[in-house]
């Protein structure tokens, strides 16, 4: 099975983003990085931000937003 099937919609997805937890608003199969654009499947996604309503690609792009969010 590939991950269009598994997730049953292979666009983009949007998501409420809780503390450890996130809801599906619209299904889909990915999200999208707020740093750096790229496709995240559902399955592979373990960064974001509750406060900001976004997700990261990895650590290092959370914590390149978060260092933009302190010097803004």
């Amino acid at each position: 099975m590939n991950r269009i099937e598994r997730h049953g919609h292979g666009g983009e997805a949007k998501l409420r983003y809780l503390d450890g937890d996130f809801q599906v608003v619209v299904p889909g199969g990915f999200v999208r990085c707020a740093v750096t654009g790229q496709e995240i499947a559902l399955d592979e996604l373990k960064y974001w931000s509750v406060a900001r309503q976004e997700a990261y690609s990895d650590a290092a792009a959370s914590l390149a937003r978060e260092m933009e969010a302190k010097a803004g």
